[in-house]
């Protein structure tokens, strides 16, 4: 998904429509002056053909390839103007086509770009039919629910049609992840599982069954929302569900990306805040929680500060806070409102920030009632996607966005064999590039990031959910009562003020203080990460990419959108990270990266070690520069998002994509092929450093 930051501030009611705005403004194309021409940008070690391509408007997102090679992904978020049934979201896959899981990208011929008005409001592939499975808003569970829809607890749809608010992406409107959960021997038959990338988030489970002629069908009649039972309703919720994966032990993780935890924006640590004395021009998004109108800081703040006003990171996924609400089973708040979301404060009950931003277990997956499970002690952020490897212990995470982070946990035992998931114990991990070219504005296709891994804390699940339940019953009421002098009852408008002002100023005091987090990086770069107080060792698990940057660590990456590995991956087998946009700060003169910059993006190869360690990543794809003509960029990879790995090594790459200089619009999946880059084939480990087999795309 994409993160307004640095670009151009959306409106009120543009946030509101996210998933019919956001095609297409992945970036902003870069001032000339920033767009210089990158060396071999772009380039591939390895051979990249396309696939296929998606209808206009919508991402390739949620890849995924059954065990006979069908390969199957979502269409998230079409343009409305394109024939039906592209013109509403859902899930497909290409029927009389299978990939025959070779190592070699011979098993198709390369798909056309989409030139014609026909091509590109469809779903191309170079071989096989997309035929859909099943479509966003379809009815389902015996028609008491609707595909990909959440609703309130007397089984209410949360739709605008139904409540005043505001509403991150339309309902049922983006699909993402897609991981099948196979209930036979044959893998012929099992459950769907389907992120749906909206605040409140779900995640649907579709029985699927193969037929004796390789066709697939689906069980409507019989699938679920899991949002809308009482085991995730008790967890909360989620919230935007993007990518996830499937793991070991068979069951489908979620990833929350939660764009709206940053409390601060951009390269700002909360050391910056206090030494400024204010948060003026540094404060994000997270600070403003529980506001009333929550995405309305940014305006407010337009209009307190005029010409020295800022944006606020992450302000834009504050949308769907008041619908999350009502989900819960808060009473809604003045539905008289049109077009303006109210400041009426909802007092009753109110999520609470730290229940969002996790990995999500989906475990019991063919019971009646599937149970899901929130890995707290493996970081909070805005998880793009996960990749839990073979040892059962350790965890790869993504997070979205701009000056975000890579992660790492490692569990102290297996994770499937703690009998109760609340016990799972671990260590929690952010990355420090160490290596000096790293920061030497060379281009990226020459530099290999070398990693260290520094350790952020160690704690349990259950400790991690008793730290997060004390702001249980924290409301929008809260943050006016807490903030301003003004009683909010007798004069909203000024007392909504005062607090924003106070906020800004020292911060939320309803959550995480910036002193209790100064305080914790004090101690620990003193003491250690053993040695903090015990009141302090919440922070690194509840305010992680803040601790994170406190602490020095490299938290520079922009848009990490993927990582996964092969499902048998071991030692000495290649492990994949994405990262859709290497600018901003990756490319500019501060911190460990300092690249040059291709707004194309990267992706990473690295290598599992004997202890499913990664110390270092090379760029295997580069993208395009956004100047490149449309001879250069049309058969690049362009924005990568979702990435995954067949069992035979290759790659899928999927785009979530800004145009730059192609000929055409249209987002698409392409298959990398690492066995033509000096013969590496997966399980070789990946020793051979020759660069035979580069070759510029």
């Amino acid at each position: 998904m994409v993160e307004f930051t640095r670009r151009k501030l959306m409106s009120t009611s543009v946030a509101a429509a996210l998933g019919s705005s956001v095609s297409g403004v992945a970036s902003t194309t870069p001032p000339a002056d920033k767009d210089k021409n990158t060396p071999r940008a772009p380039s591939v070690k390895g051979e990249l053909k396309r696939f296929s391509s998606t209808a206009f408007g919508a991402e390739v997102t949620g890849p995924f390839v059954f065990g006979d090679g069908t390969p199957l992904y979502s269409l998230q978020h079409p343009s409305r103007d394109n024939p039906a049934p592209y013109n509403e979201s859902g899930i497909g896959y290409f029927k009389g086509f299978q990939f025959t899981m070779d190592g070699s990208n011979d098993d198709f011929s390369e798909l056309s770009t989409p030139q014609t008005n026909e091509e590109k409001g469809t779903v191309r592939g170079a071989n096989g039919d997309y035929e859909f499975l099943a479509q966003g808003g379809d009815l389902i569970n015996g028609g008491t629910e609707r595909l990909g829809v959440t609703q309130t607890p007397d089984g209410m749809d949360i739709t605008l049609e139904s409540f005043a608010g505001t509403q991150y992406g339309d309902a049922a409107y983006n699909p993402d992840c897609n991981q099948f959960v196979a209930t036979n021997d044959e893998g012929t038959e099992g459950y769907l599982f389907t992120n749906w990338e909206n605040s409140p988030g779900n995640i649907s489970r579709i029985p699927l069954a193969q037929e004796a002629n390789g066709e697939w069908t689906a069980d409507l009649e019989n699938a679920i929302n899991i949002a809308n039972t009482e085991p995730l309703r008790d967890l909360g919720g989620t919230r935007i569900n993007c990518y996830g994966d499937l793991t070991p032990w068979n069951t489908m993780v979620s990833g929350e990306e939660n764009y709206a935890h940053p409390r601060v924006s951009l390269t700002a640590t909360v050391g910056d805040i206090v030494e400024q004395g204010t948060g003026k021009g540094l404060i994000g998004a997270g600070q403003f929680w529980n506001r009333p109108n929550p995405n309305g800081i940014q305006e407010a703040i337009e209009q307190y500060y005029g010409d020295e006003s800022w944006s606020i990171q992450g302000y834009w996924a504050l949308t769907g806070l008041e619908f999350l609400a009502y989900y819960l089973g808060a009473d809604p708040v003045d539905q008289s409102c049109d077009d303006q979301n109210t400041l009426t404060p909802i007092s009753d009950r109110y999520p609470n920030p730290y229940r969002y931003g996790y990995f999500v277990d989906v475990r019991e997956p063919a019971a009646e009632t599937p149970q899901p499970v929130k890995y707290y002690v493996m970081g909070r952020a805005a998880w793009e996607a996960p990749d839990i490897q073979n040892d059962l212990r350790t965890v790869y995470g993504c997070s979205d966005g701009d000056s975000k982070g890579i992660y790492k946990f490692v569990a102290d035992e297996e994770i499937p064999s703690y009998e109760d998931p609340m016990d799972i114990a671990g260590t929690l991990y952010a990355p420090k590039v160490v290596n000096e070219e790293a920061a030497k504005k060379n281009p990226p296709a020459d530099v290999d990031l070398k990693l260290e891994w520094m350790e952020l804390g160690h704690a349990t699940n259950r400790e991690i959910e008793a730290w997060i339940s004390a702001y249980d019953d924290i409301t929008q009421a809260d943050y006016l009562e807490t903030h301003a002098t003004t009683d909010w009852e007798d004069d909203l408008p000024t007392a909504l003020e005062e607090a924003d002002r106070e906020v800004i100023e020292n911060g939320n005091r309803n959550y995480i203080s910036n002193q209790e987090i100064l305080e914790w990086a004090t101690q620990y770069k003193r003491d250690g990460p053993g040695g903090v107080d015990e009141e302090l060792r919440k922070v690194p698990f509840l305010e992680t990419r803040a601790a994170a940057k406190e602490i020095g660590a490299t938290i520079e990456f922009n848009k990490a959108e993927g990582v996964d590995s092969h499902d048998d991956a071991g030692p000495g087998d290649d492990i994949y990270f994405a990262i859709s946009e290497l600018n901003d700060d990756m490319a500019n003169d501060q911190g460990d990266i300092q690249l040059g910059r291709v707004d194309g993006g990267v992706v990473y190869r690295g290598t599992l070690e004997d202890d499913y360690n990664v110390s270092t990543l090379e760029s295997v794809i580069v993208g395009p520069d956004a100047s490149d003509p449309a001879a250069i960029a049309d058969d690049a990879l362009i924005n990568v998002d979702n990435i995954y790995v067949m069992d035979d090594g290759r790659v899928l790459c999927c785009e979530d994509a800004d145009k730059f200089g192609r000929s055409y619009s249209n987002d698409c999946m392409y298959v990398y092929d690492p066995s033509e880059d000096s013969g590496r084939r997966h399980g070789n480990g990946g020793d051979d450093e020759s660069d035979e087999g580069e070759s510029d795309t």
